[in-house]
């Protein structure tokens, strides 16, 4: 079986009609550091069977979490996904009714939005939330373009301990505007001086909770900083499940929250797919991104749901659009809402217990490894530790013992030397005494 039916002619029509003279003139502006070397050495054409053979032969050399006792964490988190979740979320009247462009035939889907944005809402402590995004990055992104639109400025001030995969997308969204974006240098520590930095040119001031390191802080000066000079609070919350035990971060002040969903909608997948949360105060609701469904009644007085605001450029708005984002990770938004339904207010907080005890179990435990030193903080279920050793190193001797140990910070900031010895360590329910005992016993070993 051949997987592309083209002929050289008809590939050339198509070159021809286009206006280059080869498939790779397509790619002309991609630069090379991103197009790989040498040709992949695959065959032309196989069978189905004998590609499905070849591939499944590749995946084994993977080792995930499914295999291996995983303790990664750092903006994806692994935690039990009920059996009962995929059922539901495959039912007909959501599969077949995705994009709720026409609210008489689409009820199931903008009844289930209406409901997670509801849950969002709570969650975050900020009346008004949308209808889903892409992911916790581009929210992000999207959040301090929406600080400029309201504030009519042009600076935007990123924390150390915002997740980088957040800092380098929100500097990607903004390159070609003419926004100002300083972004902190990262610090295990998070000493960073953020109100002392804000100023009349500031839009907004961006800090996650937990931090990258693991750091909870009460955000409430910070935010009285920001609004006393008429900037915005953003907050990113890369593992939602804190919410279940933390304060809001709209009780704390903030104006704009984003977070990522992906920890109670789906598994860690080699880092996706995910659901971006956002949501804001009920002043700025016009200026948010993305789509927003309401409730109302038809003409027989019957409940009914529908989209009342949608400022894309889809929706007539073109170039007045608050967002070009095309559309909302519908069915991941709705595997989360069904977790967070099947949960409950009393099961989301018991769950978020059971995350903050296992990782304070686990970090008591790493302390009594001569040379380990757990940084200093109030954490949730994620932490920094120390080691005696090149943390990358640490972290390959004990997967090859079948333990996924943690992660290396200087993975994500290779250009600082005095990160070589950090790891980020994450806790979660599935991670039971035995497992914690196993890599107590391994690291040990290892140093």
């Amino acid at each position: 079986m051949r997987y592309l039916p083209l002929t050289d002619d008809d590939r050339k029509a198509m070159l021809d009609a286009v206006g280059v003279a080869s498939v790779d003139d397509l790619f002309r502006d991609v630069p090379d550091s991103a197009r790989g070397g040498e040709p992949t050495d695959l065959p032309d054409h196989a069978s189905e069977m004998a590609v499905e053979r070849t591939l499944s032969a590749m995946a084994r050399k993977n080792v995930t979490g499914q295999d291996a006792a995983s303790f990664l964490g750092c903006g994806a988190y692994r935690h039990h996904v009920p059996a009962s979740l995929d059922y539901i979320i495959q039912r007909g009247e959501f599969l077949t009714a995705y994009t709720p462009y026409q609210p008489e035939i689409a009820q199931g889907t903008l009844q289930y939005l209406y409901e997670f944005q509801t849950q969002v809402s709570m969650m975050t402590g900020l009346p008004v939330a949308n209808a889903s995004m892409y992911d916790g990055a581009t929210a992000c992104a999207e959040a301090c373009a929406m600080a400029i639109r309201v504030t009519k400025r042009d600076r935007v001030l990123l924390s150390g301990g915002l997740h980088p995969h957040y800092t380098a997308t929100t500097e990607t969204f903004l390159k070609h505007t003419s926004a100002e974006v300083e972004a902190l240098g990262p610090n295990p520590l998070a000493v960073e001086d953020l109100v002392g930095r804000v100023d009349s040119r500031t839009a907004c001031v961006v800090v996650q909770n937990p931090d990258f390191f693991g750091h909870l802080k009460d955000l409430t000066t910070l935010a009285d900083a920001c609004h006393e000079v008429g900037a915005l609070l953003v907050v990113a919350v890369a593992e939602p499940l804190s919410l279940g035990l933390v304060n809001p971060p709209g009780e704390m002040g903030a104006d704009i929250v984003v977070a990522e969903g992906q920890s109670l909608a789906t598994p860690t997948n080699f880092g996706g797919p995910g659901v971006g949360l956002f949501a804001t105060r009920e002043k700025f609701m016009r200026q948010m991104p993305g789509r927003l469904c309401g409730e109302t009644v038809d003409e027989d007085g019957r409940r009914g749901f529908v989209l009342t605001l949608s400022t894309r450029e889809q929706h007539i708005r073109r170039e007045k659009a608050t967002s070009n984002i095309c559309t909302n990770s519908g069915l991941i938004a709705l595997a989360f809402t069904v977790h967070m339904t099947l949960l409950g207010e009393a099961g989301f907080t018991g769950l978020a217990e059971v995350n903050h005890a296992t990782a304070v179990r686990l970090a008591e435990k790493l302390e009594q490894i001569k040379g380990v030193k757990v940084i200093p903080s109030a954490f949730f279920n994620e932490f920094a530790v120390r080691l005696p050793k090149d943390a990358t190193e640490v972290v390959d001797k004990l997967a090859d013992k079948g333990i996924l140990a943690g992660v290396p910070a200087a993975r994500f900031w290779p250009e600082y030397e005095e990160l070589a010895d950090v790891m980020m360590v994450a806790a979660t329910e599935l991670n039971d005494e035995a497992a914690i005992d196993a890599y107590v016993a391994a690291l040990k070993e290892v140093l």
